[in-house]
């Protein structure tokens, strides 16, 4: 696959995964609301646009890195993914943390 095909790809994946929150949305507003943690990228994120992965609940910004990832042949499957991604979600607990001391002090 040469590099014009991967940019045509994840262009394609783009419009896919933003049309799927949308619709989401537009099917159920309260799902803006509906917050869970990425199974992927630690953070807290709207259930909105969000896809469950056998195990995994991945947000619509992970699902874009899913599926472009998958596509233009990055990995194989999403544990590949999940297991790239530690360093993120060991960040974002850190940070979790630090804001919840610094609440806890204030």
């Amino acid at each position: 696959m040469n590099k014009e095909e991967q940019i045509k790809i994840i262009e394609d994946m783009q419009a896919v995964v933003s049309q799927m929150k949308i619709d989401d949305l537009e099917e159920d507003p309260s799902l803006e609301d509906e917050l869970f943690e990425c199974s992927c990228c630690g953070k807290t994120k709207s259930l909105a646009g969000s896809i469950q992965y056998g195990k995994y609940r991945l947000c619509n910004d992970c699902v874009l890195l899913a599926e472009t990832g998958l596509a233009i042949g990055k990995f194989k499957n999403v544990d590949e993914l999940i297991k790239a991604m530690e360093d993120t979600r060991l960040e974002e607990m850190c940070e979790f943390i630090k804001q919840e001391e610094k609440r806890e002090n204030n």
